[in-house]
């Protein structure tokens, strides 16, 4: 089975995940009118073997999306995804809203694909259904190229950890010996996972997430990262995020291949941003600024708990079951603060079950705080 997810993993094994990928991934750019659909999977005839150093192999077969391939299918031909998704357990509905759309569409899409592996699937997998001019920046380009402009930048074995999901590869990146002393942010917080309270341990250390899609949701991304010592919960920093947009030309139709020139030149350019960004975003003075900006919010009292997380939440599009989570941290944390808001979003987000849920959490958790902080 092709490993298409991750969870709080080392570097070791998401190489290994993205290494199993990209040997089965193919890259089409194809008419929307020769596109077909049957029993919810894409038919794809009439394409050119791809040729590695393991041999010939075929392109052709069935494709079934991803939840995240149907998201692309349903925007890219205006059907609506709640619908669409519906459509799942009727197959033949799907085929024939799909194929319907297909037929009188005159544009081109790229698919990107992962072969099946001719044992235990019997279908390939559609990851995503994009526009053709889409620019591919894949998940171990970025992975190595982040790699090398760590070390470009001096830093040397920092503590990494992974996710790879549908939609995004994210590596978290923490380097313990920068940090920031940190007493009025973590003032009377303990820890929701070992008791251990900031007094006695208030150091924030630096960091960066460097996030990745291959499938259209969203660009590369190198975004600034704090993370609490006494509880590991970080932070991110939107707003000084390096960002690269996956824009390009048109792309012919049939089977993609990249050349070796845009590959070096996509390596070269993520290496070269990510050593840029490292030497600002891993660095005393930064972080200790941006400590000192949270601690401006942070200690004003939060009055009623239950009541500012609803709001909170309501306006930050999370959950019931996060809003429930969020306030059990709250309460556990015992910082009955604005930066106790934060602190039990990123606790909350370290329980997620998936990537893509920490990620967005920890995006929200300064949002949180300045709302909670505003609430009188």
């Amino acid at each position: 089975m092709t490993e298409t997810s991750v969870r709080h993993s080392d570097l070791g094994a998401l190489a290994a995940a993205l290494q199993d990928q990209r040997t089965r991934s193919i890259d089409v750019v194809a008419p929307a009118s020769s596109l077909t659909v049957q029993g919810g999977a894409f038919v794809l005839t009439g394409l050119d073997p791809v040729i590695t150093a393991d041999g010939v192999t075929s392109s052709n077969g069935l494709y079934t999306p991803t939840s995240v391939g149907d998201e692309g299918v349903a925007d890219k031909l205006g059907i609506p995804v709640h619908y669409l998704r519906r459509l799942r357990g009727k197959t033949d509905l799907y085929d024939a809203n799909v194929n319907g759309w297909l037929a009188v569409d005159d544009r081109k899409f790229l698919l990107r694909l992962l072969r099946g592996d001719g044992e235990t699937e019997t279908a390939g997998v559609l990851r995503a259904f994009l526009s053709d001019s889409y620019k591919t920046i894949d998940n171990f380009d970025v992975l190595l190229a982040t790699l090398q402009g760590m070390r470009d930048a001096g830093v040397d074995n920092p503590t990494i950890q992974a996710d790879l999901t549908d939609r995004r590869m994210y590596v978290r990146v923490t380097v313990p010996e920068i940090k920031a002393y940190a007493p009025d942010l973590l003032k009377g917080y303990r820890s929701p996972f070992t008791g251990q309270r900031g007094d006695e341990c208030p150091n924030v250390f630096a960091g960066f997430v460097i996030t990745n899609s291959e499938t259209g949701n969203g660009s590369y991304s190198l975004t600034p990262r704090l993370e609490i010592e006494v509880c590991n919960n970080g932070m991110t920093i939107a707003a000084d995020a390096a960002r690269k947009v996956h824009l390009g030309g048109r792309l012919d139709a049939g089977v993609v291949k990249v050349s070796e020139t845009t590959q070096r030149a996509n390596l070269a350019l993520v290496q070269s941003q990510t050593a840029d960004a490292v030497r600002t975003f891993l660095d005393v003075d930064y972080v200790t600024a941006k400590v000192r900006e949270l601690e401006k919010a942070a200690g004003i009292p939060v009055a009623d708990p239950t009541a500012v997380v609803a709001t909170v939440g309501k306006k930050l599009g999370f959950t019931k079951e996060q809003q429930t989570e969020i306030l059990k941290h709250f309460i556990l944390g015992g910082q009955m603060t604005a930066g106790g808001v934060m602190q039990a979003v990123t606790s909350a987000a370290q329980l997620e079950d998936s990537g893509d849920g920490q990620w967005d959490l920890e995006a929200a958790a300064l949002p949180a705080m300045a709302m909670a902080a505003a609430i009188r």
